[in-house]
């Protein structure tokens, strides 16, 4: 009996399906790594037909039920038995209908097929093929000859899927296994089916049976890969074959697989995923591979030539999703750097503890009221309203180092409108209070370390792309790294390069991203600027980031205002040190009246005539805005519009401010020169605190005639300062030690200030002895703070 088959009734000769024994000899030498598929395609690409994957439609089922003897005669007698029109599913073990009565009350195992067979002879029913089965025949007849190859090449894929799946669930010969694997991807390959389960299938019975087989050898991981590679160029990996996948890439990151196989499929994920939150083994899967390529002789330049090869020749990157794609990874990367120290804090500290330098809350010492002596009901009553008043603006909690300014217009009105009155500080004492940068202690081990630096060198990579820079700062904001990188040294330091390329690039839509999303949140700019967490220069970064965006900003008054609230003293000292941007926006700050507190402007222009630079823009503005220029002829400001210095040999003349604050990381020489540029005769209250400044300022401080509150907390003055401020500045009311390297050979000295009546030696040497001295000596003495020092 002739039985041929084809797409429209065609002429190709097709071998019964049992005569193909599943576990059959492959034709090909065992160099070739996809067996028989190259003469297999092209008769495939020949017959040119493609079909989609049937799961179910509408036949006609006739069942014939005799011995295989009589088949022939029954095949070919011109009358049949009657047809019945079923609505059938193709399952994954076996043909159903889906109304069970007539020919189909029971489903058709897969199993029990033994054959499919399209009948094409001149008596045989029209666009009719033929289902073999145990004591019978199922006859199914489609509307036409599309529909019948349809059918047919569905009915052989559902078929022979399920003979792989049972087959490959329990392999005994893993040379035959991997026969059997190499046959089913040529299957999938030269099937005229089009559908994505097609690829997919072959792929998860492979995924599967490596899940279940732990026990394999580096050979066969390598030979399975290979096998299943041309299913890939076109498919994602399942879930558990990436797992696989990377489970190779760790242990044999050096191998050919990784590069020649592995590639094409990473190149594929980067450029099509849509979401590696659904996938998010592809993610590792790729994360992984990446870290493979580091590993090689080269290291990040293969790593760099990959990323090229991501974002092509020309200017314009062609696929996007590519960028995306490669933060998404270099982000979960580098937030698996840190989990361990993320899962380990059940009281997670905030960004701003963190960049304040602050214990851990279980760690942190109890917040106890300041001792006093000799307390005295009207002087109780006193220094609460004083200490209520200035709790208002600033928050001060010494023992965290830990700041907060109150930032709003009636606290701001508060300050302009009480000129002169010492119980209201001005702007700058409450910008300035805060303590100098400080990061947690961070080590990661050497895999997390390699890992580190392996993601931040890719995100510096893509911040070198023009056309990727504008997306990649979109991408990183808001801030998207755990509080514990940002608190890293290292990290910051490697991804300032970043932060540093978008403040260069002109565009706004790429530096306006330094800036924070909404109030109260830090950005870029106020992490890498003076005081901020991850600033380890002196400004030079916050320079070039205010210098762009001043240049590009379309509300500049609204920034001048955000920098005078927040950035202050950071600007002053820069522009201290002859930065022409600061002295620049110095002068803004004057001419567009930002600054309405008095003693805060006497400081701004003592600081621009402290250099030629600032000298010469600050003329130009008393030109142009003649109510400066009046406010410098003042009688009390002379001096400053003269740009006379004081010699260094004379007290500082009569004038100026009554209230100064050095900001934070100012050094020795930066206090000489303010004090330097102009009369500070008038000062009363000077703060130094978490500032650079040690025992040699002390001969400037000296020259201060009306000095009565000096703030040295958290600097490096030490014993040498306390004893020459001792023999000079007798009128001094309230000095702040606290976590200064005093000892009480310094401290001793104070016996002869007995003006003082605040004095703060928190966290310092203080011996029981000495503070009995000093309690003894020091008659007018009403508070003190002497925790966690030995007298406490």
């Amino acid at each position: 009996m002739d039985r041929t088959g084809g797409s429209g009734g065609g002429s190709d000769r097709r071998q019964p399906e049992e005569s193909k024994p599943l576990l059959g000899e492959m034709s090909a030498p065992e160099g070739n790594k996809m067996g028989a598929a190259p003469c297999r395609r092209a008769l495939l690409h020949c017959n040119g037909m493609r079909y989609k994957l049937l799961q179910e439609g509408d036949i006609q089922v006739c069942v014939i039920r005799h011995p295989r003897t009589f088949l022939s005669k029954i095949l070919t007698s011109k009358f049949l038995r009657r047809w019945e029109p079923h609505h059938l599913t193709l399952a994954d073990n076996s043909v159903a209908s889906a109304t069970p009565t007539g020919y189909m009350e029971n489903s058709i195992s897969y199993s029990a097929i033994e054959d499919v067979q399209l009948l094409s002879w001149e008596n045989a029913p029209k666009y009719c093929l033929q289902l073999t089965i145990p004591g019978g025949t199922v006859l199914l007849q489609a509307a036409n000859s599309y529909l019948r190859d349809q059918w047919f090449h569905s009915l052989q894929w559902k078929k022979k899927i399920y003979k792989y799946k049972k087959v490959l669930s329990n392999p005994s010969r893993w040379e035959v296994v991997l026969k059997e694997i190499r046959t089913l991807v040529d299957m999938a390959l030269t099937s005229p089916l089009q559908d994505d389960s097609i690829h997919q299938a072959p792929l998860e019975i492979v995924s599967k049976l490596l899940s279940e087989n732990n026990n394999l050898t580096t050979q066969d991981h390598e030979s399975i890969i290979v096998a299943i590679a041309p299913l890939l160029e076109n498919n994602h990996p399942p879930p558990d074959l990436c797992e696989f996948f990377c489970k190779h890439c760790r242990e044999r990151p050096r191998s050919m697989v990784v590069i020649e196989v592995f590639t094409p499929v990473v190149q594929r994920i980067l450029k099509h995923n849509m979401d590696f939150g659904k996938c998010p083994r592809l993610r590792l899967f790729t994360q992984e591979y990446i870290l493979s390529l580091n590993e090689l002789n080269a290291g990040m330049e293969v790593v760099k030539k990959f990323i090229h090869s991501m974002h092509g020749p020309t200017g314009q990157c062609p696929h996007p999703r590519v960028l995306p794609n490669l933060v998404a990874v270099c982000l979960a990367a580098i937030y698996s750097c840190y989990e361990e120290f993320i899962n380990s804090r059940d009281n997670s500290p905030s960004l701003k503890e963190i960049r304040n330098g602050c214990q851990q809350q279980c760690d942190r010492k109890p917040n106890l009221p300041l001792r006093l002596l000799h307390t005295s009901p009207d002087l109780v009553s006193q220094e609460a309203t004083l200490t209520e008043s200035r709790l208002k603006p600033v928050i001060v909690t010494s023992n965290e180092i830990h700041v907060e300014v109150e930032r709003n217009n009636t606290a701001n009105q508060k300050m302009t409108a009480g000129v002169g009155n010492d119980s209201e500080p001005n702007l700058i004492d409450c910008l300035m209070v805060s303590p100098t940068c400080s990061t947690i202690s961070i080590e990661l081990s050497p895999q997390a370390d390699r890992i580190l630096g392996c993601y931040v060198e890719i995100l510096k990579m893509l911040s070198d792309y023009d056309d990727w820079r504008p997306a990649l700062a979109s991408l990183l904001q808001p801030i998207p790294f755990p509080k514990e990188a940002l608190a890293h040294e290292k990290f910051t330091k490697e991804l300032k390069y970043v932060i540093q390329r978008f403040a260069e690039d002109p565009r706004q839509e790429v530096h306006s991203c330094l800036l924070s999303v909404r109030a109260g949140k830090d950005g870029w700019f106020q992490l890498y600027s003076p005081g901020g967490v991850a600033c380890d220069d002196d400004g030079e970064l916050f320079a070039s980031m205010v210098h762009i965006l001043m240049g590009s900003c379309y509300k500049t008054k609204k920034f001048l205002l955000s920098l005078a609230e927040n950035k202050l003293g950071p600007c002053m000292l820069l522009a201290l040190r002859g930065n022409q941007t600061m002295v620049e926006i110095l002068c803004l700050m004057l001419e567009y009246n930002i600054i309405d507190n008095n003693d805060t402007q006497l400081q701004i222009i003592s600081t621009l005539e402290s250099t030629d630079v600032g000298k010469r823009m600050y003329e130009q503005l008393c030109e142009r805005q003649r109510e400066l220029k009046e406010l410098v002829c003042h009688p009390a400001h002379i001096a400053i519009a003269q740009g006379a210095l004081c010699s260094p040999q004379m007290e500082q003349r009569k004038g100026g401010p009554t209230r100064l604050t050095l900001p934070s990381k100012s050094t020795d020489a930066d206090l000489a020169r303010l004090l330097s540029s102009g009369s500070f005769g008038n000062l009363e209250n000077l703060s130094l605190a978490f500032t650079n400044v040690t025992s040699a300022c002390a001969e400037h401080l000296i020259k201060l005639p009306s000095l009565k509150q000096l703030n040295l907390w958290s600097t490096q003055f030490g014993d040498a300062g306390l004893r020459l401020l001792s023999e000079h500045l007798t009128m001094l009311q309230v000095l702040n030690l606290c976590e200064t390297p005093v000892t009480d050979a310094g401290l001793l000295a104070l016996s002869s200030m007995k003006s003082l009546c605040s004095l703060n030696m928190n966290s310092t040497k203080l011996s029981a002895d000495t503070y009995e001295d000093l309690k003894a000596k020091l008659p007018n003495l009403k508070e003190v703070d002497v925790r966690y020092t030995e007298a406490w």
